[in-house]
């Protein structure tokens, strides 16, 4: 049960151990909350499969805070995940999930085992899309990969859901999606992430295929200033031939270091949503609807809104005395809607403001313009995209 020194809001008994991992155990629990599982992380470092092992005091804390900080970007972004909440220094809150064993690789940058395995292709090539992987995780043959055939013959099942190429389209879009995401959140501290392996679970109460499992410092390889001399992450223990008391030391403080960025960065990622904003000028308050439209699609694209009521003529009498981007969208009104359309697009020389007739559309603009500077709401764009993506194929999905 929580102790003073815990986070949680409530008791609940630790039940059975579900399964144990090189690097953390999962429990089931008893709580009035159904459907989740408690995530113990310990202080161990293991390469090869297990082959190489060490115990790292402080690992387990940092590998949880690591891992709460880039669960709540993808969180805060729209990305769904089984993360809920951490409970103490080492232990997190989840949705139980049946895992699918598959490790979903992203590589940015082509370095370690890729070039091993294809010859001819130099260090530092760089994949644009993202290149992607796939491997069956199975120790004993150490996690072969598997190509797309193999994992639409394999039909594997996951609870009462099997994996159908239709599944696998969407893992691999969200692979991505999640891969660029948090690239752009390592940019926002001059960190390049270089590779990143992931993994999906079936969620228990829901059935649905969510980003499950930990993502921590032995999840990817980061490189600050995109220089290999420089890498943060395992691959530091990985090239390790023997390990001393410093080698150890360095280590910690490789992780310390990770854990405390990405904390700033998630904290970023949130800052920089408060701090966006869309001023929204309308003729009359008769507009609000129409302007609240456009408020709440802003909103959902985590870019904040201030309302003003103006004068008429609005958006391009407000771009001729500003260069900030200026995008007219007109309440369409039964008497008048050709002449107000009308009135937004034929423009005098010397004005440069765009037309959008849709609220959501003209939201969406307005977000794409900010997301050039604005890491937070391009992720949100992302994010959005591949939601755009998913649903379709859901939609076809269900047509067959």
């Amino acid at each position: 049960s929580c102790t003073k020194h815990e986070v949680c809001d409530e008791a609940f008994t630790l039940g059975k151990l579900s399964c144990e991992g090189k690097t953390k155990l999962v429990y089931d629990i008893n709580s009035t909350t159904p459907g989740r599982c408690l995530i113990v992380s310990k202080d161990t470092i293991t390469a090869g499969n297990g082959a190489k092992k060490n115990i790292m005091e402080g690992k387990a804390e940092m590998s949880t805070s690591t891992n709460a900080s880039a669960m709540q970007i993808l969180n805060d972004v729209g990305i769904k995940t089984s993360f809920i909440k951490v409970v103490n220094k080492n232990r997190t809150f989840a949705w139980k999930c049946h895992m699918i064993p598959i490790e979903w690789v992203i590589r940015r940058v082509a370095t370690g085992s890729f070039i091993r395995r294809n010859v001819g292709v130099k260090e530092g090539y760089r994949f644009a899309p993202p290149k992607l992987e796939t491997f069956f995780k199975d120790d004993e043959n150490d996690d072969p990969q598997w190509g797309r055939e193999v994992l639409e013959e394999a039909k594997l099942k996951c609870g009462d859901i099997e994996i159908t190429s239709h599944l696998i389209d969407m893992m691999e879009k969200m692979s991505v999606t999640i891969f660029e995401v948090m690239e752009k959140a390592w940019q926002t501290k001059d960190v390049s992430l270089i590779d990143m392996k992931i993994e999906f679970g079936i969620r228990c109460d829901t059935n649905e295929v969510i980003l499950a499992d930990v993502i921590d410092n032995d999840s990817w390889r980061i490189w600050p200033s995109g220089d290999k001399r420089l890498m943060k992450d395992k691959q530091v223990y990985r090239n390790l031939k023997t390990i001393t008391n410093n080698d150890m030391k360095n280590l910690k403080e490789n992780y310390s270091w990770v854990s405390e960025q990405l904390g700033e960065v998630a904290e970023s990622f949130r800052d920089q949503t408060k701090s966006t904003t869309v001023a929204i000028f309308m003729g009359s308050p008769k507009d609000m609807a129409h302007c609240n439209s456009i408020k709440a699609s802003c909103s959902d694209l985590g870019v904040n809104c201030t309302l003003h009521v103006s004068s008429n003529g609005l958006g391009p009498v407000i771009s001729g005395n500003t260069v900030l981007p200026v995008i007219n969208c007109p309440p369409p009104s039964p008497q008048w809607c050709t002449a107000d359309i009308w009135s937004s697009l034929r423009l005098p020389s010397g004005l440069g403001c765009a037309t959008l007739l849709d609220p959501q559309a003209a939201a969406l603009c307005s977000a794409q313009i900010l997301a050039q500077r604005n890491p937070a709401v391009w992720a949100r764009l992302r994010v959005k995209q591949m939601k755009n993506f998913l649903d379709l194929k859901q939609s076809n999905a269900e047509l067959k």
